[in-house]
């Protein structure tokens, strides 16, 4: 009884640091893309951005501006929806 319970404690953390370990991915993944877009689109790629020219603004102004903050909405959305498919593949949305 007592071997089974700790087979299935194992069992469940090594299922729990699977889902950490996903988990962080996807946290790494977004901060990348959140990295690029609001430092990398407004501040390092402005100069080379401003060639383009999106509803009259140079488009490394517009992300600076406004574009950073469209793309944390959506990263914001994107988080829940990776979320809630990992807690249905792990067993935890309930």
């Amino acid at each position: 009884m007592e071997e089974n319970n700790l087979q299935n404690k194992e069992a469940h953390n090594k299922k729990m640091k699977a889902y950490w370990r996903e988990n962080l991915r996807y946290l790494l993944i977004l901060l990348v893309i959140w990295f690029l877009v609001s430092f990398g689109a407004g501040i390092l790629f402005a100069p080379s951005l401003d060639s383009i020219r999106l509803g009259g603004f140079k488009l490394g102004f517009w992300f600076a501006q406004q574009g950073s903050i469209y793309a944390f909405v959506v990263l914001v959305f994107a988080y829940v929806w990776l979320m809630n498919r990992l807690d249905k593949k792990y067993g935890l949305d309930k």
